[in-house]
């Protein structure tokens, strides 16, 4: 019986010592999600929800070890009743707190915590468009921030353009030549992604833009997205380009 208890006792004191070990290494990340636009943005978050941020204000979102296939996008023009229901000219998700993604033109951080090697992987992607500009940045770990802030919206090619914002070519088109529908080396850059991928280097401007446009960061790390970034074009002109940069 003593042997049984004392065997029970170390299996006890084990798993004590692995539960501290996994909850050392593995926690969960903070996103300081920041309005820096001189105008207000609603942001979102799935997961998280959403949140009103007038210029100047943050919001905190607490993400638990191991999420993947999430994303952060701010909204605008957005108008909810007192329930919270109601609709945004872009990124709308149909609530104040959103539950599913938005609809484009939305300029996306996207992440995935945890993960091979216990390494975060994040990007910026303008796969759904374009309507704000934006930084995601570690705030702790070894690892680099990336942006997107070009005037994007004051230059969008014609055929791209719409209220608010700026379209991927796959949402106007649906086309494999643009959304690559048909798997892997089934499409490659085109002058629309071009014209996104001259402007913001890190982003993804296309879907099998993967090599130069995921990053990593190590398990743990904490970050922050930011809306009209310092350098940033805030106040986009309506000013339409001829050609788009090859």
């Amino acid at each position: 019986m003593n042997k049984m208890l004392h065997s029970a006792s170390l299996s006890l004191s084990f798993l004590f010592i692995l539960l501290v070990h996994f909850s050392i290494n593995i926690h969960a990340a903070t996103f300081d999600i920041r309005n820096d636009c001189p105008y207000t943005v609603w942001a979102a978050a799935s997961p998280g929800g959403g949140r009103r941020l007038d210029p100047g204000q943050g919001w905190n979102l607490w993400v638990a070890p191991g999420t993947a296939m999430a994303r952060i996008w701010g909204r605008t023009n957005c108008h909810f009743d007192g329930s919270g229901r109601g609709r945004c000219e872009t990124g709308d998700c149909g609530s104040l707190e959103c539950k599913g993604w938005g609809v484009p033109p939305n300029t996306l951080a996207e992440y995935a915590l945890n993960q091979f090697g216990n390494m975060d992987f994040i990007d910026i992607s303008v796969i759904d468009g374009f309507n704000i500009p934006m930084e995601f940045s570690p705030t702790s770990g070894a690892c680099r921030g990336i942006r997107c802030t070009a005037d994007i919206n004051g230059q969008c090619p014609g055929e791209l353009r719409t209220a608010g914002g700026c379209n991927n070519p796959c949402t106007v088109f649906k086309t494999n030549e643009y959304c690559c529908n048909n798997g892997r080396g089934s499409c490659g850059p085109t002058n629309f992604s071009r014209f996104f991928k001259t402007r913001c280097p890190d982003a993804y401007s296309y879907p099998q833009d993967d090599p130069t446009s995921t990053f990593t960061c190590p398990g743990g790390t904490n970050y922050r997205v930011v809306f009209c970034p310092r350098g940033s074009s805030r106040n986009f002109p309506l000013e339409m380009v001829d050609g788009m940069v090859m």
